[in-house]
């Protein structure tokens, strides 16, 4: 498979969901280093290479989204998903907001795990292969380089994250356009889904902060409809 070897690591407290998922993942040819506290786990992140993260939230000496912070620090944009068994809808937009980019809550399917695997390595790959200059835009007064996840205006770079990057690309495919909430959770989640309708609101927020430097960049609430783009789009 062309994912073989990949790297991952796993961060669960739980021994046997540790062991599980550890072996399936082995199984179906990822390269797996498994920790079960969010301290271990950050000494061995530092001490690596991974291609994705998978963090439970409720870990012993450090929570998963304090280690998904840390982690951000290090690396903008290695995918993290996080495992856990709360499904508030608070902790699934805080998980997003510090920079997670899935969110699975237990039990959970090991073919559902696989497959966004699957979907975030392929992405990463892509990304690392791909020309800069074959997804390009002219933002406004930005230059969004969409295989390299880089936003930068005036010397100012910011590394975005997959679905950051995702969504951005979206609006810019589609300037100046009506484009229902449903829409854009389809094309950029995969799902319209109660949980991710409350994601892509962080989301916005996230890109209008990015963007506001440019005041003729305007991502317009639409009430009861969903968003607008208002830019000046070029595209390579």
């Amino acid at each position: 498979m062309i994912y073989q070897g990949e790297k991952i690591l796993l961060v669960e407290d739980d021994q046997t969901l540790n062991f599980i998922i550890k072996d399936n993942l082995e199984q179906n040819g990822y390269v797996v280093t498994s920790a079960e506290d969010g301290e271990s786990a950050m000494v061995l992140f530092k001490s690596d290479k991974f291609s994705l993260c998978l963090l439970d939230v409720m870990l012993p000496k450090k929570d998963g989204f304090t280690l998904a912070k840390e982690i951000r620090e290090i690396n903008d944009h290695v995918p993290i998903i996080f495992l856990t068994a709360r499904s508030m809808t608070e902790d699934r937009i805080n998980g997003l907001t510090i920079g997670g980019d899935d969110y699975m809550t237990k039990p959970f399917s090991m073919e559902e795990l696989l497959l966004k695997i699957r979907i975030f390595l392929k992405r990463s790959l892509n990304i690392g292969e791909a020309n800069n200059d074959q997804n390009y835009y002219k933002v406004g007064r930005f230059n969004f380089y969409f295989d390299s996840l880089i936003l930068d205006s005036n010397g100012e770079r910011k590394t975005l994250t997959y679905k950051e990057a995702e969504l951005l690309r979206y609006f810019c495919d589609n300037p100046n356009k009506v484009l229902s909430r449903s829409d854009i959770l389809i094309q950029v989640w995969g799902s319209d889904d109660y949980y991710l309708g409350r994601s892509l609101d962080v989301f916005i927020s996230r890109l209008r902060k990015y963007l506001s430097s440019d005041e003729n960049i305007k991502i317009l609430n639409l009430h009861g409809i969903g968003f607008r783009f208002n830019a000046a789009i070029q595209k390579n």
